[in-house]
């Protein structure tokens, strides 16, 4: 399945919202280059889904990209129907989808000022597999295979 990077966010402290860069440096098994939450653990990139977050922009809510914490923001790809496991390739970078959604366990900056989150029903994360360059407006493929 194909879709389009409409964002790419980073941020330099955890919890909060990210801010929109141009092009960000995948890092083998490290993540987002200079984000916060970089480094060897499973949620190294974080991916939410544009249309997912129309839905509140629809009910009258400002949101910027990187609103929800997000690293990449994409559209024309539903990361519900991903699976764990699943390959994502995005020019010569490949990420292996590692979570599906996040427990918010207490309210924190992004669901005080939206008034909720959607990165636990619509949001996913993967770590790096191979690294490289990827900027806003690149097109990405999603499946499950190793082909990819």
């Amino acid at each position: 399945m194909r879709f389009t990077i409409e964002a790419l966010c980073l941020s330099d402290r955890k919890g909060g919202p990210k801010r929109a860069v141009d092009e960000v440096r995948l890092i083998e098994d490290a993540g987002v280059e200079g984000d916060a939450h970089a480094g060897s653990g499973h949620r190294q990139v974080s991916f939410l889904a544009g249309e997912a977050v129309d839905t509140l922009r629809a009910e009258g809510l400002e949101l910027e990209p990187g609103a929800f914490g997000e690293n990449v923001l994409t559209r024309g790809m539903d990361w519900t129907r991903s699976k764990v496991g699943g390959r994502i390739r995005i020019g010569g970078t490949l990420l292996e989808i590692t979570q599906l959604g996040k427990e918010c366990h207490t309210p924190c900056a992004i669901y005080r000022a939206a008034g909720r989150c959607i990165m636990p029903d619509f949001g996913i994360f993967a770590k790096v597999i191979k690294g490289g360059i990827i900027h806003a407006g690149d097109r990405g493929d999603y499946g499950l295979g190793q082909g990819l």
